[in-house]
């Protein structure tokens, strides 16, 4: 299992993308604390995760995917919950 850190920009002004967040919360472990940041646990590598995800985006849209399995980590003005996630799963 891996952990991804999964960035995007949905660039159509007053778009919704409820599709994309399903794909998202579809893996089995998923963290949804900022914005256009999510964090995912996952047995898909990168690419797979990134083209999955393409399906659910407009071409004028940016995504970003980063295996980040076994990171340095260090964040500010958490809650308790979003910093218990970080601590058990990335």
């Amino acid at each position: 299992m891996r952990t991804m850190l999964v960035g995007y920009d949905l660039n159509r002004p007053g778009q919704n993308y409820p599709d994309l967040y399903e794909a998202l919360k579809a893996v089995p472990r998923w963290w949804h604390y900022l914005d256009s940041t999510w964090l995912l646990r996952t047995e898909e590598n990168a690419v797979e995760l990134r083209n999955r995800l393409m399906a659910h985006i407009d071409a004028g849209d940016e995504l970003l995917v980063i295996d980040i399995t076994s990171p340095e980590a260090a964040w500010s003005g958490f809650d308790d919950q979003a910093s218990q996630w970080i601590r058990d799963y990335a």
